[in-house]
């Protein structure tokens, strides 16, 4: 077969042949002839000739010499687009290449063989992909160089079909935040900025695909094992250049069967999975190429780095974001100058909470590469997280001055404005947003949003009415109602500003009516747990799941953290036993969950900074916020400390750790509560031992138990019921959950603002009485009650 040096030198003996003049271009007499004679069996009339060469020059204009005509150029690259066989059209022509010369032309023609070498070699690098000629992950067999050749073609015909059909489409990546993928191996490269939509379904496509399967048939038939893989790799390249990901991941898995542990095929077939968003499959072929290049020893450790990089993004689209972590660091130690691996661990660790750990990984990052406007938009996002707004806003502001258009330091920095209650500037960048990317509904909702604060009434309708057209989400409708509110608690006549409608009353003003009424901050602890459950999704994860974790897996026992022997795990096998529990979610929703975790549970378990967590003590604190009876719940509290290495095998624990575990409760739960006074008193340094009922008793104390739990699951039973047209008498929406109703001047408060203190400001009292009902039906029945005992008391 044809070698890719072969196949140029044929073209230029064409364009030898019949450039007359020898001035370096073919004009229209001698294309003309040229179309004539590579055709000897068609008959074309002067019009046909003449509308051919028409096309000719009018769609390699380019390539045009305006005193000679057509460059040599331009005739290969005829021949390269499809619009001829080189092979047919020299073998018509009856040519042949000048293989050998006369001995009286050995020096001349040694000269010009180096020449045409060299020019060869140049027009090769010119015209083909980077990848092609790589040394080490390039084309290796000269007749592998003719597949490429071909297959380009075919796209190219494809995307001519395409785009003459309006089918084929490329849309403007340049203003998304760059997600740092590696797609080639060896040193990064940047993420194409054009993605590119083909149309599958048609039947340019189909032919497009038989005629695929020809070529790969080729590759197959090789003449070694080594050479069919090398064809098929390279059919695999071109596709994935041409974001053909479908079709390419069908040569890369060919390529793995002939080579199974070769790292390169792998790895992109890895690429191809991502890309079409099968992250669980592209995180085993991944897998398999970190096994290979690991096995491989020395030839392949500099591309280590590549693979750990890709995995963790592969884990990330699974919602993994703690094991992602791992492998960024690994490759950020492996190749302390990869920036791009710095600025994915300092995102990452963003996405998990920790934003001391990811603003540093980002300046690190921002240090190696300070044009790398991603890595600063990260970097103001977490200095936002940390309470560092001015700081932030430079920070945003640099990114913006790399890149004008990027869509999320605009829409962040929105935010940030909106945090601050500057609404002007907000709806500024929000409409940049806009101007980016025209059906971003948040940014037109945010904008209205904006609009409002800033008292820009008529401005936030437009904008309101503009989102709705482009979603119809609940998120939309709920903010539609929430704006509705605000409307109207509007400026009141007097000036006094709706969001100021209230008066807050410290907490020794609030009585209970009778003892069934929550105190106002068991109230607002619990509210705090039910949105952690909410958050965490774990109010949907059966307690007897936990149970069965412990049963199935067993944990060998480690020495870390303050020494002491324990069934601990690293958090990232940790984040694998959570996405057993929560396999329900979504990976975006996990990767939340995640958050909420490792910021309120893993933080206080971990406080030393291990990496490791106690599994036992683990599952003992997600136990009460599950699903489940309330004994369930407790029950299997007490199993997971027993589970614990030091309280394995018994039927009882000691009570230091029953006393250590109520105080990691509040701690975690409960916050405000801090660590009670009475937990050393009651038993720190006791050494003796409790059974599940004693523990019962401890669980429960509402002194310094936590008896909390109990008003947690009133919330979980009844936090979706309304009280028919009662409405809230501060914030004004229709009650949800419990209605807190004043015994003296019969307002009434929703569950938050009653946990809050807030009361109508008509309605200043020394002291507040509320009673509690949990239904309307309730309500009815205590109005009956009323109504019946006057009656009885005026018969007698």
């Amino acid at each position: 077969m044809a070698t890719r040096g072969s196949r140029s030198e044929k073209v230029k003996r064409i364009f030898q042949q019949f450039d007359a003049n020898r001035d370096g271009g073919l004009n229209r007499e001698e294309m003309s002839a040229l179309v004539v004679a590579v055709n000897p069996r068609v008959k074309f009339s002067d019009e046909q000739i003449n509308a051919i060469l028409d096309e000719v020059f009018r769609t390699y204009s380019e390539f045009i010499d305006a005193e000679n005509g057509l460059t040599y150029d331009g005739l290969l690259q005829t021949y390269d687009d499809g619009a001829g066989d080189v092979d047919r059209d020299f073998d018509a022509l009856d040519l042949e290449l000048d293989d050998n010369k006369g001995v009286s032309g050995v020096s001349e023609a040694s000269s010009s063989t180096v020449m045409d070498e060299r020019a060869i070699e140049s027009q090769k690098k010119q015209r083909t992909a980077a990848w092609a000629v790589s040394p080490n992950h390039g084309v290796v067999f000269d007749d592998t160089w003719k597949i490429v050749d071909d297959l380009e073609i075919l796209v190219k015909r494809l995307k001519a079909k395409q785009a003459k059909d309006g089918k084929f489409k490329a849309d403007n990546y340049d203003a998304y935040s760059d997600a740092g993928w590696s797609r080639e191996l060896g040193p990064s490269a940047e993420i194409s900025e054009k993605r590119v939509f083909w149309e599958e379904s048609g039947h340019d496509y189909a032919v497009f695909v038989k005629d695929l399967g020809v070529i790969r048939r080729r590759a197959d038939g090789a003449r070694s094992r080594e050479e069919a893989f090398d064809g098929h790799m390279a059919i695999g390249r071109v596709l994935y250049e041409h974001q053909l990901f479908k079709e390419a991941l069908v040569s890369f898995q060919r390529a793995c069967e002939l080579q199974p542990v070769d790292v390169r095929s792998h790895f992109r077939a890895g690429n191809c999975l991502y890309v079409l968003g099968r992250y669980k499959e592209a995180k085993e072929e991944f897998l398999l190429a970190l096994e290979s290049a690991e096995a491989g020893g020395t030839q392949w450790v500099y591309l280590l780095p590549q693979i750990y990089v890709n995995l963790g993004i592969a884990l990330e689209g699974e919602g993994m974001v703690l094991s992602a972590c791992e492998y960024y660091r690994e490759a950020a130690i492996l190749c302390p100058t990869h920036f791009r691996a710095l600025k994915l661990l300092g995102s990452a660790l963003f996405g998990v909470g920790e934003y001391r750990a990811a603003v540093k990984a980002l300046e690190e990052a921002i240090f190696m590469k300070p044009d790398y406007a991603d890595a600063h938009c990260d970097l103001a996002s977490a200095l936002h997280a940390m309470g560092e707004d001015e700081r932030a806003i430079e920070v945003f502001q640099k990114a913006l001055d790399l890149k004008p258009g990027h869509v999320d330091a605009l829409y962040n920095l929105g935010g940030l404005y909106m945090d601050l209650g500057r609404f002007q500037r907000a709806s500024e960048m929000y409409t940049r947003v806009l101007a980016v990317w025209p059906n971003h509904w948040r940014a037109q909702l945010n904008k209205a949003v904006s609009f409002l604060g800033a008292g820009e009434t008529e401005e936030a309708k437009k904008a309101l009415k503009e989102a709705l057209k482009m979603t119809n989400r609940v998120e939309l409708h709920d903010a539609v109602s929430h704006l509705k509110q605000l409307q109207k608690r509007k400026v009141k006549a007097n000036g006094t500003n709706g969001e100021g409608a209230f008066i807050n009353v410290e907490t020794s003003k609030f009585k209970t009516a009778d003892e069934k009424t929550t105190f106002r901050q068991d109230l607002a602890n619990a509210l705090h747990m039910r949105s952690f459950q909410r958050i965490t999704r774990l109010s949907r994860c059966d307690v007897e799941l936990l149970k069965k974790e412990m049963r199935e897996n067993d944990v060998p026992v480690s020495y870390s953290g303050n020494g002491v022997p324990q069934k601990s795990i690293r958090k990232p096998n940790l984040e694998e036993v959570l996405c057993r529990l929560l396999i329900f979610l979504k990976p975006e929703t996990f990767q939340s969950a995640v958050k909420a975790i490792n910021e309120r549970i893993l933080s206080v378990l971990d406080e030393m900074g291990s990496g490791r967590v106690d599994l036992g003590l683990f599952f003992a604190i997600l136990a009460p916020i599950c699903s489940g009876s309330l004994d369930k719940r407790k029950r299997i509290a007490f199993d997971a400390l027993l589970w614990r290495h030091q309280n394995e095998g018994g039927s009882h624990i000691k009570r230091v750790d029953a006393v250590g575990y109520i105080r990691l409760l509040r701690a975690i739960y409960i916050p405000s509560h801090g660590a009670s006074e009475g937990l050393e008193v009651h038993g720190e340094t006791d050494a003796s031992m409790v059974s599940f009922n004693e523990f019962l008793v401890m669980l429960d104390d509402p002194d310094w138990g936590f008896a909390i739990i109990l008003t947690l699951v009133k919330l979980e039973t009844g936090d979706r019921n309304r009280h028919g047209r009662h409405v809230c008498s501060v914030c004004y929406y229709p009650v949800i959950g419990s209605r807190f109703k004043e015994m003296k001047s019969h307002f009434s408060l929703c569950n938050h603002c009653y946990s809050e203190g807030k009361v109508p400001p008509t309605c200043k009292q020394d002291e507040y009485k509320f009673k509690e009902y949990g239904s309307e039906a309730d309500a009815m029945k205590d109005k009956c009650m009323c109504f019946t005992l006057p009656s009885h008391n005026d018969n007698s």
